[in-house]
């Protein structure tokens, strides 16, 4: 398969032909100094992939594409952001791909068309050396494909299938990487990150990884990241947006 968009953006990419886990793999290799800022490595068949709070994420092979991406750690207290910028650069991904489509980003990185989940994504911290974003992404699932009935594919809402890995990709990669030179200098990442933000202005309940569980009317992104919920903020979570506001 030619990726020549794709490598435009990556300098260092790989496309596997299977791979139990490309952030698993990612990690292994920047442990061991295999790979630099900005590797990406890709497959169209992951086997055991890894979903957030412990989840496995499988999917039937060539209908999906992981792709996990190295990103050196920020000199400053901004790695917090790394997980939501990467969420905003699939969701601007997902939105160039696809028309007359309302494409939104889930606090803190589920990407959602019409309010179905197409892509998540899943940071994994390599100590000493950066963070390992690893992205899902549903390319040509059919309706009976889908995992959960809350799912949908970039085909189902109208993309074309012709080259859509490599272009799914380099969109994807190209808004990665301008996006985290904007983190790198001090952009207001938080304002870009709101505005494309459906879990703003919703009722949510906030299940937080100790137990905890928020609900009310999220209201803003705080400076550090977190959700607010009526004056309380919360770290990684799984947001459910309540039907009933």
């Amino acid at each position: 398969m030619n990726l020549p968009l794709s490598r435009a953006v990556a300098g260092d990419l790989e496309l596997l032909e299977q791979c139990p886990s490309t952030n698993t793999e990612l990690v292994r290799r920047a442990l061991a100094g295999e790979a630099a800022d900005f590797a990406v490595l890709a497959t169209t068949n992951q086997t055991a992939g890894k979903g957030r709070l412990g989840r496995t994420w499988t999917a039937p092979p060539g209908k999906t594409i992981a792709v996990s991406v190295l990103v050196a750690v920020p000199a400053d207290d901004r790695i917090a952001w790394l997980p939501l910028v990467a969420g905003l650069a699939m969701t601007r991904a997902v939105r160039s791909l696809i028309a007359d489509h309302r494409v939104t980003l889930k606090w803190p990185n589920d990407v959602q068309v019409d309010g179905l989940k197409v892509s998540g994504l899943l940071g994994e911290l390599v100590p000493g050396v950066g963070v390992v974003m690893g992205a899902g992404l549903n390319l040509t699932m059919s309706q009976e494909e889908l995992p959960t009935p809350v799912s949908t594919s970039l085909t189902l809402v109208g993309a074309s299938p012709d080259d859509l890995v490599d272009r799914a990709l380099a969109a994807y990669l190209g808004e990665l990487r301008n996006l985290l030179a904007q983190l790198s200098v001090g952009a207001d990442v938080r304002g870009q990150v709101e505005a494309e933000c459906s879990s703003i202005g919703r009722s949510v309940r906030v299940e937080l990884p100790g137990g905890d569980t928020l609900y009310g009317t999220a209201t803003a992104i705080d400076e550090g990241g977190r959700l607010v919920v009526d004056g309380r903020a919360g770290a990684a979570g799984d947001v459910t947006h309540l039907r009933y506001e």
